[in-house]
Formats: C-alpha cells, sequence, structure tokens
C-alpha cells in the first residue's frame, strides 16, 4: 500500500468517525445546539481536523443528516416491501423508526431549521413510506379519503408522540411502548370512518 492510498484511507476513516461521531451527539442534544468543538471533542481530534472534511456547520450537518436519512429510507422501503395490510405496513414503518428513533425525533423537531439538503433528505424518508401506503391502500377497504389525507393523518400522531416523549415516554423510547397503541389507534379511526354511527 502505498503512502498516497493509505492517507486517502485515513482521511476516509476519519470522516466516517465524524459522521457517527456527530450522529451520537445529535441525537442526545439535539441538532442545531451542537457546536463543531463538540464533535471534535467527542470524536478526540482537533477542531481543524473537523474543518478539512467539512467546510460548515451546515455542510456537516447536511451531510450526516443525508446520510442517516439515506439508511432510514432503506430500512423502510426493505421492512415494507413485503407488507400486504395496512396493519403490517404502519408496524413495519415504526419499526424502521425505531431503529434511529433519537435522531429520527430532532429531524421532526427541528427539521424547519435544517439546511435544504437536510430538509429534503427528510422528505425521502416519508416519500418512501408514502409510495407503499398507496400500494397499500389500493388493496384495502379504507375510508373515501384521498392516501395523501390518511397518510398525513399517520405521520402526525406518530411525530406528536415522538415530539412529546418526555410526557409519553420519559424512561425510555416512545415507538417501544406505544407501537400497538398507535396502529390499533389509527385502524379504529379508519372503521370508524369506514362504518359512520348513524343517528336519528
Amino acid at each position: 500500500m502505498n503512502t498516497k492510498t493509505s492517507r486517502s484511507q485515513k482521511k476516509e476513516q476519519t470522516k466516517a468517525l465524524l459522521i457517527s461521531t456527530a450522529y451520537e451527539i445529535f441525537s442526545e442534544r439535539g441538532i442545531q445546539a451542537v457546536r463543531m468543538s463538540d464533535i471534535a471533542s467527542a470524536a478526540n481530534v482537533s477542531h481543524g481536523t473537523v474543518f478539512l472534511h467539512f467546510n460548515t456547520q451546515e455542510a456537516l450537518i447536511a451531510e450526516v443528516v443525508q446520510y442517516y436519512c439515506r439508511q432510514i429510507a432503506a430500512c423502510t422501503h426493505e421492512l415494507s416491501e413485503g407488507c400486504h395490510t395496512l396493519r403490517e405496513l404502519l408496524s413495519a414503518h415504526l419499526e424502521a423508526i425505531s431503529k434511529y428513533e433519537l435522531f429520527y425525533k430532532r429531524l421532526v423537531i427541528e427539521s424547519r431549521m435544517l439546511p435544504i439538503e437536510a430538509r429534503d433528505a427528510f422528505i425521502a424518508i416519508q416519500s418512501a413510506l408514502s409510495f407503499h401506503f398507496s400500494l397499500v391502500l389500493e388493496k384495502e377497504d379504507v375510508p373515501s379519503l384521498p392516501a395523501s389525507i390518511l397518510f398525513n393523518m399517520w405521520m402526525g400522531l406518530v411525530h406528536y408522540y415522538l415530539m412529546n416523549d418526555d410526557l409519553f415516554a420519559p424512561q425510555g423510547q416512545v415507538i417501544a411502548r406505544y407501537k400497538t397503541i398507535l396502529t390499533d389507534t389509527f385502524l379504529s379511526l379508519l372503521e370508524k370512518e369506514s362504518h359512520p354511527r348513524i343517528t336519528n
């Protein structure tokens, strides 16, 4: 292995370390609250090393969010491909989120404040689920509401619980605790909409 190749590999390893370190700190403290120096300290590298790989904090945030959003979207696709019912799909979606719950929660809370590239990456996760959502709805007897409305209802429910995890699961993870409740509640609402109660 020549010196040039060795340096290139070391540079890539350092960049990967910074991305994974930033992910952990973003998940714990929030994305906007973390400084470049915090990441340098946690990764045990100099402040200058971080700037060698990322010119600005926005560039770092964008790359970290893009990388992990691709992971979440891929996981969502993988778990959703074999789903034949809406219940199966909702459970698959929650399972995909649960693997990255703390980070995903930060994305939900801070998405409007993120760089445009990061916001687009977050939207791509929703698109991954929306695709499978539409496919499943075509097979199921659901209320005659637009698929987009039903999709947004589900996302709103899940995001509300995640944004208020201090109320719903102060000592643990929201998805692990409420996965069944969220799924059952949403499907129950759809069933009531499909069979509205007739009053005299």
